[in-house]
Order: C-alpha cells, then sequence, then structure tokens
C-alpha cells in the first residue's frame, strides 16, 4: 500500500534486493508509512475517547459483557484431541465366548473396515489375551488397529468423523450384540491409563455388594444413554459367568462316613480330572490325567448322578448318586472384580464426541443425582479426562489467583502507588475478552491448552500497561499539561511499541492457530487465544483503557488542588 507514497519507494522496489541499501531504505520506508497512516488514523478516536469518556467505557463494558456470555457458552474439555491418523477400535463379545467361537466375528470386523478402501490401508487385529500376557483381557475382546491413508488422498468432504459413523452403522447392522469403543492408538494408552479401564472416560460406582453393583451400573447406563454427546456407552460387567455351585450337606454326607474332602476329591476327578499315573517319554515325564466322558457331565442332571463310593458296615464298597449328599445349582458367577484402594467397584465406560466433555458430564452427573439414590456405603467417581479436567481446574484456581497477587506486588515495587499498579493491570480483562472471541469464533472449547494461552496473554498485556502508566507519569510531572492531554500524548508516542509488541507475537502464532495438519489440534487452542487476545486486547488498551484511567487520575488530581 505504499507505492503511491512517493516514487523513491516504488523505485527501490525494483531496485536489486541483495543490495545494502536495498535492505535498509525499504524497511525504513514500510515502517515509516505503516506508523504514519496508523499514528493519523489512531489520533482522532483517542481525541473522541477522552473526550466521551463515559460512552467509550460504555463500549468497552459491553464488550467485556459480550465476553462474559461467550465465556459461558464455551464448553470444556482437558486437552484436545491429538490426530494420529489411525483408528483403535475394541470390541467386546458376550463374556462367555469361546476363542474359536468369535474368530468369524473378528474377520467379519476386518472384512466391514477393508470396505472402505478409499481411507483404510489395513487392519491389523488381535483378539483375546495378549500374547506377553500383560493385559488381563477375556477371549471375548477383540481389538483392531486401523491405519488411514492421508487425508487429502480421500473422497472430497469425506472427514474421519463421518467414516466412524459409518462404520458404527455397519457394525450395528452386521454384528449385534457387540459392543465398541472408538479411539486412536496413542490416545487409547493415555486414556486407560487415566480412566483405569478400556474407555476414554468411566463412572464408577463403588460399594460392597457386587449385585447391587450391576443393578446401579444398569440404571446410570440407561440415564446416561438419553444424552447427547455420549457415545461408546458401555458397563464392564462383574457378573455374567455361569459357575456350577456343589454345596455339600454335611449332614447327609456324616450318615455315610463321608467328610467333606472325600466328595471333594470324586468330583475333583470326574469334572476336572485327576493324576492317575505318569508317562515317561525319553527324558520328559508328564501327568496323565483321567476324567468323565462328556456325555456324562455336560448336564446338570448328569452330574447329580456321578458315584460317590463309601464303605458299608460289612466292609464292601457301595455307591450313592452325588445329588443325594450336595446341592447341585448352575448360578451366575463373579467374572471380574475390580478393586480401587481395598473398595470393590464397577466401571462404565464412555466416549463424548460432537459436544464438550465438561457439559456433556455435567448434565449426566445432573441427572443421575435427580435419579438415583444411592444406599449407604455406595459411592460414584467420575474418572478419566474429567477427572484431570477438575483438577487442572482446581490448579489454575489457586495458580492465577497467586501468580496475580505476586504481579501487583511487583507493579506496587515499580511504581509505589496502589493505583497505578491497578490501573495497569485495567487492560487485562479486554485481552482476556480477545482470547474468548477467538475460541468461540473458531469453535473450540475451553482446555489446559487455552487455559496456558490466557495466562501467556497475562505477561504481554500488562508490559504494554506499564509502558503507557511509565510514560505518562513522566509526562503528567514533568509538564504543565493537564490529565487529559498528558494521557492523549503518552498513549499516541507509544502506541507504535505496544502494537509492534503485540501484533508481533500475533503474527507469528497465526499459522498455528489456522492450521489443520496432524498434530495442530494441540496446539490450536493456545494459538487462538493469544491471537484473538493480542488482535484485540492492545486496541482496547489503546482507546479503552486511557478513558478509563483518566477518571481516576482525575479524581486525584482535584482532591490534591
Amino acid at each position: 500500500f505504499f507505492f503511491f507514497k512517493q516514487k523513491t519507494a516504488y523505485e527501490i522496489l525494483r531496485s536489486d534486493w541483495s543490495s545494502d541499501v536495498c535492505s535498509s531504505d525499504l524497511i525504513e520506508e514500510v515502517e515509516t508509512f505503516v506508523v504514519v497512516w496508523l499514528r493519523k488514523v489512531y489520533e482522532p478516536v483517542l481525541h473522541w475517547s477522552l473526550q466521551n469518556r463515559k460512552q467509550i467505557i460504555g463500549i468497552g463494558g459491553a464488550f467485556l459483557l459480550i465476553s462474559v456470555l461467550l465465556a459461558a457458552r464455551l464448553g470444556s474439555e482437558f486437552l484436545p484431541a491429538l490426530e494420529e491418523g489411525n483408528l483403535w477400535i475394541r470390541a467386546a463379545m458376550p463374556m462367555t465366548m469361546s476363542l474359536n467361537a468369535g474368530n468369524e466375528t473378528t474377520n467379519k470386523m476386518r472384512e466391514i473396515l477393508l470396505r472402505h478402501k478409499d481411507e483404510v490401508q489395513t487392519v491389523v487385529s488381535q483378539h483375546g489375551r495378549p500374547d506377553n500376557g500383560s493385559d488381563a483381557s477375556p477371549f471375548s475382546n477383540v481389538e483392531l488397529f486401523v491405519p488411514l491413508k492421508p487425508f487429502d488422498e480421500w473422497p472430497n468432504g469425506e472427514t474421519k468423523e463421518q467414516l466412524v459413523k459409518k462404520v458404527q452403522k455397519e457394525f450395528a447392522d452386521e454384528l449385534p450384540g457387540v459392543v465398541f469403543n472408538f479411539s486412536q492408538y496413542i490416545q487409547d494408552n493415555v486414556e486407560e491409563s487415566l480412566s483405569g479401564v478400556k474407555g476414554a472416560n468411566s463412572v464408577k460406582i463403588i460399594g460392597p455388594n457386587l449385585e447391587h453393583l450391576e443393578k446401579y451400573a444398569t440404571q446410570v447406563r440407561d440415564l446416561m444413554a438419553s444424552i447427547r454427546g455420549v457415545e461408546d456407552l458401555d458397563i464392564f460387567n462383574v457378573m455374567g459367568q455361569p459357575n456350577l455351585n456343589i454345596k455339600i450337606n454335611r449332614e447327609k454326607a456324616a450318615r455315610y462316613g463321608l467328610n467333606t474332602g472325600d466328595i471333594n476329591a470324586v468330583i475333583q476327578a470326574g469334572l476336572a480330572g485327576a493324576s492317575a499315573t505318569t508317562v515317561l517319554e525319553g527324558p520328559r515325564q508328564f501327568n496323565l490325567s483321567v476324567r468323565m466322558a462328556e456325555p456324562f457331565r455336560n448336564e446338570i442332571d448328569k452330574v447329580k448322578l456321578l458315584k460317590v463310593g463309601y464303605q458299608t458296615a460289612s466292609g464292601a464298597v457301595a455307591y450313592i448318586p452325588l445329588g443325594q449328599l450336595a446341592e447341585i445349582t448352575l448360578d451366575t458367577g463373579v467374572a471380574y472384580v475390580y478393586h480401587e484402594s481395598t473398595a470393590r467397584f464397577i466401571p462404565i465406560k464412555f466416549s463424548v464426541r460432537g459436544r464438550d466433555l465438561g457439559g456433556t458430564v455435567a448434565e449426566a452427573q445432573q441427572l443421575i443425582e435427580q435419579k438415583i439414590n444411592l444406599e449407604r456405603g455406595y459411592k460414584i467417581v467420575w474418572a478419566g479426562e474429567f477427572e484431570d479436567l477438575q483438577k487442572a481446574k482446581a490448579r489454575l484456581l489457586l495458580i492465577v489467583p497467586l501468580s496475580m497477587a505476586l504481579i501487583i506486588i511487583l507493579l506496587y515495587c515499580l511504581f509505589n502507588s496502589w493505583r497505578d499498579s491497578f490501573l495497569v493491570l485495567a487492560g487485562l480483562p479486554f485481552a482476556i475478552g480477545g482470547g474468548i472471541l477467538g475460541l468461540a469464533v473458531s469453535g473450540l472449547d475451553f482446555s489446559i491448552s487455552a487455559a496456558i494461552g490466557f495466562i501467556s496473554l497475562f505477561g504481554i498485556t500488562i508490559m504494554n500497561g506499564i509502558l503507557m502508566t511509565t510514560y505518562f507519569n513522566q509526562t503528567f510531572a514533568s509538564s504543565n499539561k493537564n490529565v487529559i492531554d498528558s494521557m492523549f500524548h503518552a498513549a499516541s508516542q507509544r502506541m507504535r511499541p505496544m502494537l509492534m509488541t503485540a501484533w508481533s507475537a500475533c503474527i507469528g502464532l497465526f499459522p498455528a492457530a489456522i492450521s489443520h495438519g496432524i498434530g495442530s489440534q494441540v496446539q490450536k487452542p493456545l494459538a487462538t487465544v493469544v491471537v484473538g487476545g493480542l488482535l484485540i486486547g492492545p486496541i482496547m488498551l489503546l482507546v479503552v483503557v486511557p478513558a478509563l484511567c483518566t477518571l481516576f487520575i482525575k479524581e486525584k488530581a482535584d482532591t490534591v488542588n
């Protein structure tokens, strides 16, 4: 835009860029024109602001009110999901399914995923427990690693969220009864370490009785299923293992001269097997175990016919059916028992998609509190990302006020005036409002990354406030100008360093604020807050804050006079 300022600028542009004259003269021409142009625009605005202080303060107050309203509508999350370019899918089949029975279902999952050849590179599946035994997973567990092709090779308009929805629908239609959890490879490991279960977040119901825990977990799951944004919802059931329970009647056994050890030995040999002899094979030896054939132990009625020998009065050996000595039932037993600090609990895992984590969990907590009355000795704990978010918020509520108190003390040491110390901070709410506006416009939620961005605003904004307040005090003390003229002179003269300090950082972080590549999700909230705060904050600091400061300074000057 400085092409038409004068002919020399145009000539410099056409000269050799490698020459020293070009470098120094061109930079000087550009800098001079920009500063003069900004000053011509800014000084009339500043003059109007100082002459209409109540109106400009009202505008500033309206901006802060809008910022507060936008902040109330912002969602919250611990950290933005880092895009890894893959999918990590966990499938939970029925708990009693054997390893061989699950092979067909696992192959079907691979087939469904490989249909999306435009997005999916390959599929790697793991069925059952890991080979190294490091994870106590049942045979019904399936884990699928799905590397994705680069996003620029996908069909136009296709996104990862749309792919997940398509795969979810196909899984639900073709594999009923199987529960899936969608995550990413690194994210899944981090989330499991946070929540303690195989899921992004979990609700832990803690209590002594496993049957009551199952009942409460079912109620919580049904309530959470109605909440928008809750996905991959399921219970890690602790019950469900079929158990054959044999309870020996000691009185009946005593009639035949039997004790519980004798009967247990027969049951062990008949149903589980007992070592009868040792087989030698070269230098190796193996125990040879025998038990009843399957047709004689695959039903309860046949187990009741198992013969238990006892010695009669004549010394002969007679046999009596096991059913006459014990009560035999097929019951539902415990498959897993989860413990935390020696207390039993049952976890309900869930993910949040299409909505912020904080708002979703807050709605779920309110609904559960209204609908479910826990007995004494039972409690609900929210684990995972939400738990870490609450801990991080608690730390920020402690650290941020403490940091502000230390900053105010340092400012007082600099100015030796509480008034000046707080006037330096007058621009800080406007910078924070700019950061909130940046998050709202970009559609981002408040996260720990955004919180770090807000903290970063403190330094630059307070530094600019120190520049203007210090120069105003010098001008006001060394000249005969009144408060308004001194503030006009201080603000106009310090416009250049304040804008250059703030906007250089703003421009430097602007590419990070608009980036969409893999890995950009974590840095984007921080960059967006800094860009919004340093783009709007200095303008409000140069226009609204001078009018606000003159009200307090003028009142003090009148009192002294």
